[in-house]
């Protein structure tokens, strides 16, 4: 089986394990039913994105046992919703409305800029320097940190926010910094890395380093 079979099926999942919590627990406070519409719709997305423009990376084909440790790691991702439902604890609306706006950010980016990459590599390969990795090397990460904390702000604890850092340490930067050792050898790479961040935007970058990027190819590996 592939990667994203096991990936695809835990997003899935996610609507329907918000909504049985919210039965058990019989919490339906504004709270839940907003981390239901956003967490829950995250996950559908996914797994659209994941038909109509797949990520490469998973792609692959894992053992049955690898997936299934895969999808149990996922499961971490589930605390968040688990503490604000068996918590009982209810977000202010200025909470809501932060954890919303961060949200709606986080998919924009995240969603448009896997988007951009897959097009973009089906026609045309080489470095992608221009749209949404101007700035911002992984532009699709930032858009998923976002998304999560938003996650995490709404349940008003301190362990979602310390699971999200751990994947953020352990997975989303050594798959950065993965990226840019393949990057590294287009000779443009230097420079494109000189004028755009890891993760968070540069946006001040040195008159000297400004290059014009239709002189550039463009690719992501």
């Amino acid at each position: 089986m592939k990667i994203k079979h096991f990936i695809d099926l835990h997003k899935g999942l996610t609507f329907p394990v918000i909504l049985a919590l919210m039965v058990a627990y019989q919490n339906f406070t504004i709270g839940p039913w907003v981390y239901l519409a956003l967490h829950g719709m995250y996950g559908f997305m996914w797994v659209l994105k994941s038909r109509i423009y797949p990520d490469k990376q998973w792609e692959q084909e894992i053992s049955l046992g690898k997936g299934l440790f895969m999808f149990g790691f996922l499961l971490l991702y589930w605390v968040a919703p688990f503490i604000l439902i068996s918590s009982g604890s209810e977000p202010t609306p200025p909470l809501i409305a932060a954890a919303i706006a961060i949200n709606l950010m986080g998919v924009f980016l995240h969603y448009s800029s896997d988007a951009q990459k897959y097009y973009t590599l089906k026609y045309h390969s080489g470095l992608i320097t221009e749209g949404f990795f101007a700035r911002c090397r992984n532009t699709n990460y930032l858009g998923e940190v976002l998304i999560y904390a938003s996650f995490a702000l709404l349940t008003q604890h301190w362990l979602p926010f310390l699971i999200l850092a751990g994947f953020i340490a352990g997975i989303f930067i050594p798959n950065m910094l993965k990226k840019d050792q393949s990057l590294s050898r287009y000779p443009e790479f230097a420079d494109y890395k000189a004028r755009s961040g890891l993760l968070f935007p540069k946006l001040f970058v040195p008159q000297s380093s400004q290059v014009n990027n239709s002189d550039m190819a463009q690719k992501v590996s």
